[in-house]
């Protein structure tokens, strides 16, 4: 009787240390890589050091094992927003053309895409387009389900960021006004 006593309490320990492993494993895990699900606390800081001069060629955003290739928020760091002001692909001979949006900045507002596609989607009766540079970005978005969160972008006058909570990747985005 003692012995199974033992051999159940020994099982029960060794279950528990397993569990506990794991569960550290989970934390450095969401605290130390990629996590789609969950909207960054913040947007990018803006880039005072850029490159001279916007980078040419086809860029690869895949820095870690098992992150997209893709524009992507890594622990709060915005992983493909290092060009600054000076990337000619996001400069707009009209910034905010179409006025200002208004409806709410960072993971407090979540907005669930309504339809369209990129060059022109919409939601709760605000419209936007992909920046041309990200359209190949958004390539698995779901635009009539999707969860969206917004952030300004510090760089580039006129865009936002648009970042997508279910894959946690992001694209530059233009709004185009009221429905």
């Amino acid at each position: 009787m003692r012995s199974t006593v033992c051999f159940f309490a020994l099982l029960a320990l060794a279950t528990c240390g397993a569990a506990l492993a794991q569960e550290k494993g989970r934390h450095e895990e969401s605290h130390g890589s990629y996590v789609p699900g969950r909207a960054p606390s913040h947007g990018p800081k803006p880039m005072h050091n850029a490159p001279p001069a916007a980078r040419t060629g086809e860029r690869h955003f895949d820095d870690r094992a098992g992150h997209p290739n893709a524009p992507h928020v890594d622990r709060n760091t915005w992983v493909g927003h290092d060009t600054g002001r000076n990337d000619a692909r996001y400069r707009l001979d009209r910034p905010w053309e179409h006025g200002r949006f208004t409806g709410g900045f960072g993971p407090r507002h979540v907005f669930r895409l309504l339809g369209g596609g990129p060059s022109r989607f919409w939601f709760n009766g605000f419209y936007f387009s992909v920046a041309a540079a990200d359209i190949a970005f958004c390539d698995g978005w779901g635009w009539d389900s999707d969860n969206i969160v917004l952030y300004e972008d510090p760089d580039h006058p006129g865009y936002y960021l648009a970042y997508n909570v279910r894959l946690g990747t992001y694209v530059h985005v233009l709004y185009m006004g009221p429905g």
